[in-house]
């Protein structure tokens, strides 16, 4: 049986009958223990009422008037419904109330409880519908007096009703369980089809989050995955056609520098080997750099976190393009060696484009809005040309490049979209702005941490 609805619906049908037996067997065996006591007290009352009797009733020689009076006063005082019979079954006298009993009474049910005198009659009480401790014809029950009302009832009709009453309440169960459960595995049929309908290849595929259940909890933990995995498939696949465009200029160039060469003399073959140098440099930065994008995408390099100080490396890469460093040493949590990737492409950004003048700034804030707590920002200004602020984000996407730099300048395009994923994958964010006088600042802002001990 595959379907998941029919299993979970026969195992709570399956529950509930188990159920049903079990509270009826249950339910049968008090009823007869119950009917067992009410038997043993029966017998034992009326074993009492013969003794009282076999005291009060005039002897068996009596006239039968006499007996009959008699019969009929004990009657009317316990108010109970009695016959007396002779030996030899012979009816002696009886009351009227156990003449009505035995009228209207089924056959079996007509003479009720024999008790048998010493002197060989027997006294009859009637037992259904009989009453103690009321009038023989008292429509309510009265048990204050002389104990429980009688069985009025055959015996074995009690569990009749028992079995009707569990197989009303099984079937009720049973009907009502079934669209519940239906309505649970729907849900699942819909987010398996729309788990397939991904998987097919729309991406931009998502399920319903209807509820605040298990399933609904699900239907958003695979939105969410699914939007992660789009963006990622995404960014792979813009990230290979962009690099294969970038491969193609350097290529281009290596391969007629190569062409040439063997037939350079002199200076010009000093300047083609530069060049196939040059080109074998671009490539392999270009390489590294979308291997390292690929690598912060996935998140599949990560390394151990640990306390980094900013300041510090800032100078040690500062004084790789005789940048002003200053500030003070502050802690961030991270991975050494990416931070240090992001402060070194912010630098070479500003020493490709800053005119020569590049300025670092390492400070903390507070609890900027939007932050948890304080952070450490690191300011790389220039004195270049500047970014026009409708570009001032473009700039971190990946190979994307300004008009006309590329010719100049050089540069794939990734280094600035490196900082930003950089930035996020420690929690904070990189941001371009104009600086005063001509310029660019890029302030770098990630969470501070508190010194060790």
């Amino acid at each position: 049986m595959r379907s998941l609805y029919l299993r979970i619906w026969l195992t709570v049908v399956a529950a509930v009958a188990l159920f049903a037996l079990v509270s009826g067997w249950l339910v049968h065996r008090h009823m007869a223990q119950e009917r067992q006591r009410l038997e043993s007290a029966a017998q034992g009352r009326a074993e009492a009422w013969g003794d009282l009797l076999q005291r009060s009733l005039p002897p068996a020689d009596a006239p039968a008037a006499e007996q009959s009076a008699a019969l009929a006063e004990w009657s009317q005082r316990l108010r109970l419904p009695m016959a007396l019979e002779t030996a030899d079954g012979q009816r002696i006298a009886a009351s009227e109330s156990y003449l009505r009993r035995e009228a209207d009474g089924p056959p079996g049910m007509r003479r009720g409880i024999p008790i048998r005198l010493d002197d060989g009659r027997t006294l009859w009480v009637a037992r259904r519908g009989m009453r103690p401790g009321g009038p023989p014809d008292a429509p309510g029950p009265r048990a204050d007096r002389l104990g429980p009302v009688f069985p009025l009832v055959p015996a074995g009709f009690e569990g009749a009703g028992v079995v009707l009453l569990l197989g009303v309440l099984f079937l009720g169960v049973t009907a009502g369980a079934y669209p519940v459960v239906r309505r649970l595995t729907r849900r699942l049929e819909a987010l398996k089809a729309g788990v397939e309908t991904f998987g097919s290849g729309a991406l931009h595929h998502r399920v319903s989050e209807q509820g605040r259940d298990e399933v609904a909890a699900v239907a958003a933990s695979f939105n969410r995955a699914a939007a992660r995995v789009e963006t990622l498939l995404r960014s792979h696949q813009t990230l290979l056609a962009n690099a294969s465009h970038e491969l193609r200029s350097p290529l281009a160039r290596l391969k007629m520098a190569v062409s040439l060469l063997p037939d350079a003399q002199g200076p010009g073959r000093e300047r083609l080997l530069a060049e196939v140098h040059t080109n074998i440099g671009e490539l392999d930065a270009l390489v590294e750099e979308v291997l390292l994008a690929s690598r912060l995408d996935a998140a599949a390099d990560a390394q151990p976190l640990a306390l980094v100080d900013l300041f510090a490396l800032a100078q040690e890469e500062g004084a790789r393009v005789q940048a002003d460093v200053q500030g003070a040493p502050l802690l961030v949590q991270g991975e050494e060696r990416l931070l240090r990737r992001a402060l070194r492409n912010l630098l070479e950004n500003a020493q490709r484009y800053g005119a020569g003048e590049v300025s670092v700034t390492v400070q903390a804030q507070g609890s900027p809005i939007g932050t948890p707590g304080p952070v450490v920002q690191v300011r790389v200004c220039d004195r270049g040309p500047g970014v026009p602020e409708p570009w001032r984000e473009r700039i971190f996407e990946p190979f994307f490049r300004l008009p006309g730099h590329a010719e100049r300048e050089g540069g794939v395009g990734l280094g600035l979209s490196l900082v930003r994923q950089i930035a996020q994958r420690h929690g904070g964010s990189v941001r371009c702005e104009g600086r005063d006088g001509g310029g660019s600042c890029f302030t770098l802002t990630l969470p501070q941490s508190a010194a060790p001990g």
